[in-house]
Protein backbone atom coordinates (compact mmCIF):
# COMPACT_ATOMS: atom_id res chain seq x y z
CA UNK A 1 0.00 0.00 0.00
CA UNK A 2 1.87 3.41 -1.12
CA UNK A 3 2.06 6.26 1.40
CA UNK A 4 0.48 9.67 1.51
CA UNK A 5 3.71 11.01 0.68
CA UNK A 6 4.50 8.80 -2.35
CA UNK A 7 0.75 9.45 -3.87
CA UNK A 8 1.55 13.24 -3.53
CA UNK A 9 4.84 12.13 -5.60
CA UNK A 10 3.07 10.57 -8.17
CA UNK A 11 0.27 13.32 -8.31
CA UNK A 12 3.42 16.04 -9.27
CA UNK A 13 5.10 13.40 -11.72
CA UNK A 14 1.70 13.25 -13.52
CA UNK A 15 1.24 16.67 -13.00
CA UNK A 16 5.20 16.92 -15.40
CA UNK A 17 3.57 14.55 -17.83
CA UNK A 18 1.15 17.03 -18.47
CA UNK A 19 3.36 19.39 -20.10
CA UNK A 20 4.66 16.64 -22.79
CA UNK A 21 0.74 15.54 -23.90
CA UNK A 22 0.97 12.68 -21.73
CA UNK A 23 -2.67 12.31 -19.65
CA UNK A 24 -2.58 8.74 -18.56
CA UNK A 25 -0.85 9.21 -15.69
CA UNK A 26 -2.81 12.02 -14.29
CA UNK A 27 -6.24 10.00 -14.90
CA UNK A 28 -4.74 7.11 -12.72
CA UNK A 29 -3.86 9.45 -9.31
CA UNK A 30 -7.21 11.11 -9.86
CA UNK A 31 -10.51 9.19 -7.91
CA UNK A 32 -12.88 8.67 -10.19
CA UNK A 33 -15.79 10.06 -8.39
CA UNK A 34 -18.75 12.31 -9.54
CA UNK A 35 -17.94 13.95 -5.79
CA UNK A 36 -14.11 15.52 -7.09
CA UNK A 37 -13.32 19.24 -7.54
CA UNK A 38 -10.96 20.72 -9.64
CA UNK A 39 -10.35 24.73 -9.53
CA UNK A 40 -7.56 25.01 -12.09
CA UNK A 41 -5.41 27.72 -12.63
CA UNK A 42 -7.47 28.15 -15.91
CA UNK A 43 -10.49 28.90 -13.77
CA UNK A 44 -13.70 27.98 -12.68
CA UNK A 45 -14.89 25.10 -10.45
CA UNK A 46 -15.51 21.36 -11.99
CA UNK A 47 -17.13 18.36 -10.38
CA UNK A 48 -16.39 15.35 -10.72
CA UNK A 49 -14.12 13.03 -12.62
CA UNK A 50 -14.66 13.54 -16.37
CA UNK A 51 -14.94 17.58 -16.02
CA UNK A 52 -11.33 17.12 -14.26
CA UNK A 53 -9.78 15.11 -16.58
CA UNK A 54 -11.25 16.80 -19.54
CA UNK A 55 -9.41 20.12 -18.46
CA UNK A 56 -6.15 18.20 -17.54
CA UNK A 57 -6.75 16.90 -21.08
CA UNK A 58 -6.94 20.27 -22.74
CA UNK A 59 -3.76 21.04 -20.80
CA UNK A 60 -2.05 18.42 -22.22
CA UNK A 61 -2.85 19.17 -25.64
CA UNK A 62 -1.29 22.41 -25.34
CA UNK A 63 2.44 20.84 -25.06
CA UNK A 64 3.66 23.30 -22.54
CA UNK A 65 7.49 22.24 -22.18
CA UNK A 66 8.76 22.54 -19.10
CA UNK A 67 8.63 21.54 -15.48
CA UNK A 68 7.36 22.40 -12.08
CA UNK A 69 7.92 21.06 -8.62
CA UNK A 70 5.66 21.18 -5.48
CA UNK A 71 7.84 23.36 -2.77
CA UNK A 72 7.43 24.50 1.04
CA UNK A 73 4.86 21.28 1.23
CA UNK A 74 2.67 20.48 4.33
CA UNK A 75 1.44 17.60 4.45
CA UNK A 76 -1.52 16.65 7.11
CA UNK A 77 -3.04 12.90 7.10
CA UNK A 78 -6.44 11.42 8.33
CA UNK A 79 -7.41 7.93 8.73
CA UNK A 80 -9.02 8.36 5.01
CA UNK A 81 -8.19 11.74 3.92
CA UNK A 82 -5.46 13.69 3.46
CA UNK A 83 -4.24 17.33 2.17
CA UNK A 84 -1.32 18.77 0.99
CA UNK A 85 -0.76 22.63 0.74
CA UNK A 86 2.34 23.92 -1.44
CA UNK A 87 3.73 26.11 -3.78
CA UNK A 88 4.09 25.45 -7.42
CA UNK A 89 7.14 26.77 -8.81
CA UNK A 90 8.88 26.05 -12.07
CA UNK A 91 9.33 26.84 -15.81
CA UNK A 92 7.18 26.44 -18.89
CA UNK A 93 6.96 27.27 -22.51
CA UNK A 94 3.93 28.90 -23.84
CA UNK A 95 2.24 28.27 -26.95
CA UNK A 96 4.13 31.58 -28.71
CA UNK A 97 7.18 30.35 -27.35
CA UNK A 98 7.27 32.81 -24.51
CA UNK A 99 9.21 31.36 -21.15
CA UNK A 100 6.68 31.48 -18.18
CA UNK A 101 7.63 30.62 -14.60
CA UNK A 102 4.87 29.72 -12.53
CA UNK A 103 4.61 30.36 -8.67
CA UNK A 104 0.86 29.79 -6.96
CA UNK A 105 -0.25 28.15 -4.34
CA UNK A 106 -2.00 24.66 -4.49
CA UNK A 107 -3.84 22.40 -2.17
CA UNK A 108 -4.76 18.98 -3.16
CA UNK A 109 -6.89 16.96 -0.88
CA UNK A 110 -6.69 13.16 -1.09
CA UNK A 111 -8.64 10.14 -0.22
CA UNK A 112 -8.22 6.24 0.77
CA UNK A 113 -9.99 4.81 -1.87
CA UNK A 114 -9.30 0.93 -1.97
CA UNK A 115 -6.07 0.90 0.29
CA UNK A 116 -4.66 3.50 -2.52
CA UNK A 117 -4.55 7.54 -1.70
CA UNK A 118 -6.75 9.31 -4.88
CA UNK A 119 -6.97 12.81 -5.19
CA UNK A 120 -9.86 14.02 -4.62
CA UNK A 121 -9.85 17.81 -5.15
CA UNK A 122 -6.19 20.14 -6.23
CA UNK A 123 -7.47 23.72 -6.25
CA UNK A 124 -4.29 26.62 -7.30
CA UNK A 125 -4.64 30.39 -8.19
CA UNK A 126 -5.40 31.32 -10.96
CA UNK A 127 -2.53 32.03 -14.31
CA UNK A 128 -4.45 34.50 -16.29
CA UNK A 129 -1.56 33.44 -19.35
CA UNK A 130 -3.16 29.81 -19.55
CA UNK A 131 -6.47 30.92 -19.37
CA UNK A 132 -5.87 32.63 -23.17
CA UNK A 133 -4.30 29.31 -24.42
CA UNK A 134 -6.69 27.22 -23.37
CA UNK A 135 -9.59 29.77 -24.27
Amino acid sequence: MATLKEAINKFYIAHNEIFVGNLAPMEEVWSHSDDVTYMSPIGGILVGYEAAIDSWRKQAELNLGGHVDPVEMSIVEGENIGVCYNYIRGTNHVLNGKEVHPNIRATTVYRKENGAWKVISHHTDLMHWLELEVG
